[in-house]
């Protein structure tokens, strides 16, 4: 408690180490824009919100080209990462990365039917949504989308992002990543 018998503020690094122990789902979130070209990026802070409407969000920082792009496109696709599929993960959560067609070098993939947007072939699933609605939130807006089509559902393991790195299981590991 404070001295004025109020509760002391949550520091920055006090509420990342705290959230840092809750296991995420990690997906690539994309959009096609003809002023941005093809932009994706790392999304860890991603659920469901709603069956009917079949509901999803997203949160993505507001000083971030993805953010820029989602101002302009109503349309993006999502692929929920595979464990093996850390190197994704990696190249679209890089500051000042490149467009999205250059960080997939490698990386089979094939455009959205509903939204040009890329969607990944190897993903354990990926699908298509529009901007159902939108919330200012601090540093980030929540971009509420309306699945529009599953694009492919396959069996695998998921990627997760737990203790500032991604793994496949949160099994305690000898090193932080």
């Amino acid at each position: 408690m404070g001295h004025d018998g109020g509760m002391e503020p949550v520091s920055a690094e006090q509420f990342t180490e705290t959230l840092a122990r809750y296991a995420t789902g990690v997906v690539v979130l994309s959009a096609h824009d003809d002023e941005y070209g093809d932009v994706g990026s790392t999304v860890t802070s991603f659920c469901s919100v709603s069956l009917e409407p079949p509901l999803v969000v997203a949160s993505i920082g507001t000083l971030s080209r993805m953010f820029d792009t989602l101002d302009l496109q109503p349309t993006w696709g999502v692929s929920v990462l595979a464990a093996d599929q850390r190197q994704v993960a990696g190249r679209f959560a890089t500051p000042g990365r490149p467009g999205a067609t250059v960080l997939l070098t490698g990386v089979r993939y094939h455009r959205g039917e509903h939204s040009g947007a890329l969607l990944l072939d190897d993903a354990l699933t990926s699908f298509e949504c529009r901007t159902y609605a939108r919330l200012d939130a601090g540093d980030h807006t929540l971009f509420v989308g309306e699945v529009l089509a599953v694009d492919h559902v396959r069996d695998g393991e998921p990627l997760l992002r737990f203790g500032h790195g991604y793994r496949s299981d949160t099994r305690p590991s000898p090193t932080r990543p």
